[in-house]
């Protein structure tokens, strides 16, 4: 998905949540998990594994169903936070320094802090090997 079709598909969705009388911006939370395929859920349709918090909260949110990832962690993250391929973005790998992303892309962060938003990550970063890469805080 290139930053064109991510910007738009975002502000379909920001769209989506405020109406044109209310001028409050909508929180936005975005969770990512390792590990896990479309089947790993009961709200997916698994029989045996039972998922009820995250089938909660799967009915309360907007589900984006159709992203391509990678069978690893750090270009499946630099996809999400650039809109850009691995091959494009350069996080292509888990190691051996192709877990960072091209430097001057603009990310997902970058793009909601100057619409105003604070943001914040919890958990992995993996986007980076060493200081000040491995930072999620670029301009710090």
């Amino acid at each position: 998905m290139n930053r064109l079709a991510c910007a738009l598909a975002l502000l379909c969705l920001i769209g989506s949540i405020v109406s044109a009388a209310d001028t409050k911006q909508p929180n936005v939370l975005i969770v990512m998990t390792d590990d896990q395929g479309l089947g790993d859920f009961s709200f997916t349709g698994n029989p045996v594994l039972k998922t009820p918090h995250l089938d909660a909260f799967a009915r309360e949110s907007v589900r984006f169903t159709d992203f391509h990832v990678c069978p690893m962690c750090s270009p499946t993250r630099g996809q999400l936070l650039t809109g850009l391929t691995a091959l494009r973005n350069g996080a292509t790998s888990v190691t051996a320094g192709r877990t960072f992303l091209r430097p001057g892309l603009t990310t997902l962060p970058e793009t909601f802090a100057k619409a105003g938003y604070k943001t914040g990550l919890f958990g992995k970063w993996h986007l980076g090997d060493v200081f000040p890469q491995a930072r999620p805080d670029s301009s710090a």
